[in-house]
């Protein structure tokens, strides 16, 4: 029987980073995945285990990579740490690096965002994938569970009926849901962070101030203006569960529904998704 594909590695390695050359630190908490792939085939047909870095060996290159690059940003970090296995070892031909944030954000203290002191934040994680080989990387970015809200300014009419069908149009519902995205890289940024940033700026002012007539079409907008605020992206995929609200009736205790009060309720949801890319 022939062996298809192949790779291993270490997953979950609990990396913090902290930058503090100066008196303002930086904080970087990531949990960290490295999948190897290359000439392992004998360790799976033949038990023959020479070829295998352990994967205790794997953990602590990922230490020794974050001590080496202790301010760089997580993107510059994944690859300094690609370019470690690729280096060092010849018979390493692909390296995947994957990545979760655990984001923490200065306290505000009289005013100003102190030096040392944090807070944990709490909306999305962001994540980041790195797969590389010695003929090239590509590189994704992006972030998961991040929840948004509106209040009005979004519909849903204009559907296909049929006997199948029992919801009502609507021109004014709220709008939630925790998207998970991911944007692939085509140039290097000035700085993953800020562009990171501009990515999520982006796509809530698109979210927040344009009508919805579904979340179809917001993600679309969002996406098309995405790509206008970074160049240096190719694509933008998202992934939009709807978070409902639905109306109460209060009618048997005498009162009427006017947008006031809902059930939340996340399952069952609509899942939404596309991708966006330049021409």
């Amino acid at each position: 029987m022939p062996l298809i594909r192949n790779s291993y590695g270490k997953g979950r390695v609990r990396i913090m980073r902290v930058q503090r050359e100066a008196a303002r630190h930086e904080v970087r908490e990531l949990s960290v995945q490295a999948m190897l792939s290359g000439d392992f085939e004998a360790a799976y047909t033949q038990g023959d285990n020479r070829q295998v870095i352990a994967t205790d060996s794997i953990k602590n290159i990922i230490n020794i990579v974050a001590r080496d690059h202790v301010g760089a940003e997580n993107e510059v970090f994944a690859g300094a740490l690609a370019r470690y296995f690729l280096d060092r070892y010849p018979h390493v031909s692909g390296v995947e690096i994957s990545a979760h944030e655990t984001k923490w954000r200065r306290i505000e203290v009289e005013g100003g965002a102190h030096d040392h002191a944090f807070v944990l934040d709490g909306n999305g994680t962001p994540t980041l994938t790195l797969a590389a080989t010695r003929a090239g990387t590509r590189l994704v970015s992006g972030i998961k569970g991040f929840t948004f809200l509106k209040t009005t300014q979004s519909g849903w009419e204009d559907y296909w009926f049929d006997e199948a069908t029992t919801l009502k149009p609507t021109a004014d519902r709220l709008f939630a849901t925790s998207m998970e995205a991911e944007w692939l890289w085509s140039g290097v940024p000035a700085s993953y962070a800020a562009a990171n940033a501009a990515v999520i700026e982006t796509a809530l002012t698109i979210f927040a101030t344009t009508y919805s007539p579904g979340v179809q079409a917001t993600l679309y907008q969002m996406g098309e203006a995405v790509l206008a605020a970074v160049p240096e992206l190719a694509e933008i995929s998202m992934s939009c569960p709807n978070k409902h609200y639905l109306p109460i009736d209060l009618s048997p205790f005498g009162r009427s529904f006017d947008g006031q009060v809902f059930t939340p309720t996340d399952e069952p949801h609509g899942q939404i998704a596309c991708t966006v890319a330049r021409g």
